[in-house]
């Protein structure tokens, strides 16, 4: 499956989270140099990953009932905190010159723009 088979309202969000993330990726270079870029950049990546990943799961199959479709959301959800926990680790533990301001502020920017596709409309 490819990301061009989801959801307006998702694929408008991952588009933000990319936009956000060069953006402080860019701010971070100015700010920090190279690894301020390398680690906003990366805080906006563990993010991108894990939202998509979600998005992908909770697209799979179609949910004949409310049951189906709450268990497809948790099932969702718990593949997101699962690759935000596991990519957060893999990046803090192999990259020793993360400046942690703009990963973190990184990060934590794209996660919340991630709930905000609950407010983009399917059609305009």
């Amino acid at each position: 499956m490819s990301l061009g088979n989801l959801q307006r309202p998702i694929r408008t969000v991952l588009r933000w989270q990319l936009v956000v993330t060069v953006a402080l990726a860019l701010t971070g270079g100015i700010l920090a140099g190279a690894e301020g870029a390398l680690s906003a950049a990366l805080g906006g990546a563990v993010s991108i990953c894990a939202g998509g990943a979600a998005a992908v799961v909770a697209s799979i199959g179609r949910a004949r009932s409310a049951g189906e479709v709450l268990i497809g959301a948790l099932v969702a959800e718990g593949v997101k905190i699962g690759l935000l926990v596991i990519l957060l680790w893999l990046v803090l533990a192999t990259y020793k010159g993360v400046v942690a301001p703009a990963f973190f502020g990184s990060f934590i920017a794209t996660v919340l723009i991630f709930g905000m596709a609950f407010f983009v409309r399917e059609n305009d």
